[in-house]
């Protein structure tokens, strides 16, 4: 019989069975009639036939093996037999499915945030192309950074604009922000500030109108915008572009060219930019401002290796000609000592991944866990299904199937468990990336990532798919095939499932997934105490009722001469206002992730310490209390002996025993910070400066009107002690907005902000706590569904001890001990493990260390009573057994 005819007769398989069952039996009689021919009887010739043709239904399940199209029918056939039975067992089914659904749609969540954030490249034409310049190994400390992704200033980008052999475009650009509306109603919205060449390069055309070309970069009085789609259809309500088309931003009209396509959200991973605008070199350059990142395409045959040779031969004379005056003679040393280096960047660019990478790592470790768990579960379910099904096996095998025609159709029915877990965990995994998503959001910003299931995240839930299917699938199959059908039809159903030796595996299962909820339990719990003594612990400062206020203002309307006055009367503006506490201004505002850093010298240490310029108020504002000396007055001004205020790790670090009040401090040069000597007038309490996790450096205060940049900028921050924080922000903008009509103004709670900035700590310990929580829930499954099967099996033997006198505790005994076995074996290699494991999640870790002992021990005491409460039910109906009814269904 053909093949394609085989094929095409799928549809209508009884029928060929029936024509290959009546060629088979053709043959059958063809060698009787042989036999007959050579002169022996019918009966005979008969027996002779079938001893050396075989048995019909094996020489019937060869043909099958040897026919492909039969083998697809078989395999069909399976399908629908394990379709039969998983409705039989609606309960089995569905705990299985659901119980799958959760560990693969928890990874499969994980990894859609793990492929938005690092795999995805940017919707651009050959992404592979692009490529980024950097200081290779980032800028250690040197000179002003304006953005989170600066690495050149404005002569390196001049330089490099001009020696760029490698590239066949190249552009520049950085992140920005624009005060968009009305002076009294203005808010601020995400910019790029772009080189001409940027979307040309990139090669995003427009949607609408036309986008920045080089001929846009020709003056710096920001006049033309591009506008991102998102930004187009919300702000403009979709209404075409023209030569009229306008915006007002900066206290000025701007004209709009264009609208970028929807798929193009910017080149940062995780911000969606709302508008675009020209680079321009200004007058007043500051050679010493690193502001823009640098990308280019490759030109063709060029790699990424031959451009960083390229580049590290340029950087020599590139950093020479390129140095900011101003520095001491070490500090460019420093600077002409830099090389460049190019760098992959068709994926973009993402504070994300610097930030979460190590984060998301683990969440993907502790949901592959989670997994574990879960298919440890399962294979414990199917262990006691395949049990339940042996008398059905052992007569299949009687009747002439093959040990692997039974293990195929265990693994086809795990296999089939697998796919629809895989199916719906993949339909879960959308609203739970997008929860992940939104965990990472804080009040102040938003983050924005396409969730989207593309052929990674498909590839990858059918990989977690087929692992799980090995994992929970093969195991019973094993068990399944390794019985001897005849002995098992001998001794019954009860016989062959009740002995002691078939549990050995549900119950390495069991110890199994006890070690592995170890380690989640352990990690949840050092998460959340982490992040628990973040949240608590005290930076040495007022934290609550404290706004961050940030006063903006036209630049031309004060002149450079007269700003330190003007921001005076300002900080006493917000002092006369009812309700306000106290209010001081400062060049750096606290546990902000800003900070900055000066070259010192005391007696004869030179090192560096954190510089902050604050007014008078300032301590009593945020609470800092003088342990040395005085605090700043209003005398302390430019005219008079130059002061400051340090903290005391200043003060051991350079200063040790000695008395820290009327000692010298020297400053070392910089641009417009001219070298200087400074007296110690008082001393703090250590205060945390930038972030909470870092370790608290040499903090120096100088009053803010001895600050030597002249031009000081339009705008200022400020920090407010307050009652009543909504009012306190009500109060003031009224006041503003009647004495400062021009005055934009934008305040952020401090305490709010602070817990913004543990966004991913509290990440981590939310997920971390629920999946440790499911880890204890399916243990608790697992653990009871166990014992209750073995007890189940057991029931003639409980009986039999309860007959003779057994008490019940004694029952009851029975069953814990074999609890406490488990639960032991379990601890004794989760302890190992969780130990191992935990090194990865050290640097994460405030104030512990990931062998914590406290934590280890609360984690053994959590899966104690997790194993009292999962198997105090099975033990009490094992010592509630009625002996008579146990021995007679046996």
């Amino acid at each position: 019989m053909g093949l394609l005819r085989r094929i095409g007769a799928l549809g209508r398989r009884s029928k060929l069975s029936h024509e290959i069952d009546a060629e088979l039996r053709e043959h059958l009689q063809m060698r009787i009639d042989e036999n007959i021919a050579n002169g022996m009887g019918p009966t005979e010739a008969a027996r002779e036939a079938r001893l050396r043709f075989g048995n019909l239904t094996v020489m019937r399940e060869r043909v099958d093996a040897e026919d492909t199209a039969a083998g697809l029918d078989s395999f069909l056939r399976d399908a629908r037999y394990a379709v039969r039975g998983f409705a039989r067992s609606r309960a089995f089914t569905a705990m299985a499915v659901l119980t799958l659904a959760l560990g693969i749609g928890a990874n499969t969540a994980v990894f859609q945030l793990v492929d938005a954030v690092r795999l995805r490249s940017l919707p651009i034409q050959n992404p592979r192309e692009l490529a980024e310049l950097r200081i290779a190994g980032g800028n250690p400390g040197f000179g002003i950074s304006n953005g989170r992704y600066s690495s050149f200033t404005i002569p390196m980008w001049q330089e490099v604009r001009r020696h760029h052999d490698p590239f066949s475009g190249i552009f520049a650009w950085r992140e920005a922000d624009v005060l968009v509306g009305k002076v009294t109603e203005a808010k601020h919205v995400n910019a790029l500030e772009v080189s001409g060449d940027f979307f040309n390069v990139l090669g995003v055309a427009p949607w609408q109108g036309r986008l920045i070309e080089p001929q846009d970069e020709s003056s710096c009085e920001l006049s033309k915008v591009v506008v991102s789609y998102p930004y187009w259809k919300s702000q403009m309500d979709g209404a075409p572009i023209t030569a009229k088309t306008t915006i007002q931003a900066e206290g000025r009209s701007l004209q709009v060219l264009g609208v970028t396509p929807p798929s193009f959200t910017g080149i940062i991973v995780g911000d969606r930019f709302d508008l675009a605008y020209p680079t321009c070199t200004p007058p007043n350059l500051r050679p010493e401002m690193f502001l823009y990142t640098v990308m280019g395409r490759l030109k063709p045959g060029w790699t990424i290796d031959r451009a960083s040779a390229y580049f590290d031969a340029l950087s020599p004379g590139l950093f020479k000609d390129t140095a900011p005056p101003g520095y001491s003679s070490e500090a460019i040393r420093q600077y002409t000592s830099f090389r460049l280096a190019a760098y992959p960047a068709g994926a973009g660019v993402s504070a994300l991944r610097d930030q979460y990478d190590t984060s998301l790592q683990l969440l993907l470790a502790i949901t592959g866990l989670v997994l574990l768990i879960a298919c440890a579960n399962l294979a414990n379910l199917m262990l006691a299904r395949t049990s339940a099904r042996q008398r059905e096996m052992a007569i299949r095998m009687a009747l002439g199937a093959s040990r692997r025609r039974i293990a195929t159709q265990l693994i086809i029915e795990s296999g089939l468990l697998a796919l629809s877990g895989a199916a719906l965990g993949v339909a879960l995994g959308q609203p739970l990336s997008r929860l992940l998503v939104a965990s990472l959001n804080t009040s102040q910003s938003s983050i924005q990532l396409s969730i989207v299931i593309d052929w990674r995240v498909l590839l990858f839930a059918a990989a977690v798919a087929g692992l799980t299917c090995i994992v929970f699938g093969t195991l019973p199959a094993m068990r399944a095939t390794s019985v001897d059908p005849i002995s098992s039809l001998k001794s019954g159903e009860r016989g062959t499932t009740g002995s002691r030796e078939r549990f050995t595996m549900q119950r390495l299962m069991v110890v199994s997934q006890i070690a592995i909820s170890m380690v989640l339990l352990v990690a949840a719990l050092l998460f959340v105490r982490s992040y628990r003594n973040l949240i608590t612990f005290d930076p040495g400062m007022r934290e609550s009722g404290i706004l961050m206020g940030f006063f903006g203002y036209p630049a031309g309307k004060i002149k450079p001469e007269d700003q330190a006055a003007y921001k005076r009367q300002l900080v006493e503006d917000v002092r006369s206002i009812p309700g306000i506490q106290n209010a001081a201004a400062t060049t750096s505002t606290p546990l902000n992730g800003n900070s900055w850093t000066h070259a010192v010298r005391v007696d004869s240490i030179e090192g560096d310490s954190k510089f902050n310029y604050a007014s008078p108020t300032y301590f009593a504002t945020m609470g800092i209390p003088l342990v040395s000396g005085r605090s700043f007055t209003a005398a302390d001004t430019t005219g008079a002996p130059f002061v400051l205020i340090v903290n005391q790790t200043f003060v051991r670090k350079y200063l040790g025993s000695k008395s820290p009040i009327g000692q010298l401090v020297h400053v070392k040069p910089e641009p417009q910070y001219p070298e200087r000597t400074y007296e110690i007038v008082g001393t703090i309490a250590d205060t945390k400066y930038n972030d909470l996790r870092g370790t608290i450096p040499p903090i120096a205060f100088v009053p803010i009107d001895q600050y030597p940049v002249t031009a000081q900028g339009p705008g200022m921050a400020m920090m407010i002690a307050a009652n009543d924080l909504p009012t306190a922000i009500t109060a003031i903008r009224h006041k503003m907005e009647g004495e400062h009509p021009e005055m934009v103004m934008q305040f952020v709670d401090f305490q709010q902000n602070i817990q913004d900035n543990l966004v991913g700590d509290r990440m981590m310990a939310m997920l971390s706590g629920f999946f440790g929580l499911l880890a204890a829930i399916l243990v608790v499954v697992g653990l009871y569904g166990v014992l209750a099967y073995l007890i189940a099996q057991r029931r003639n033997e409980i009986g039999i001890r309860i007959a003779l006198g057994a008490h019940r505790w004694q029952v009851i005994a029975l069953v814990m001990r074999d609890t406490a076995l488990m639960l032991l074996a379990g601890t004794a290699v989760g302890l190992p493990l969780t130990l191992l494991a935990g090194r990865s999640a050290g640097s994460m870790l405030f104030g512990l260390q990931s062998y914590d002992p406290v934590t280890i021990g609360f984690a053994v005491a959590l899966l104690v009573v997790i194993a009292v409460l999962a198997s105090w039910l099975p033990a009490r109906s094992a010592a509630n057994l009625d002996p008579v009814a146990a021995l007679r269904s046996e």
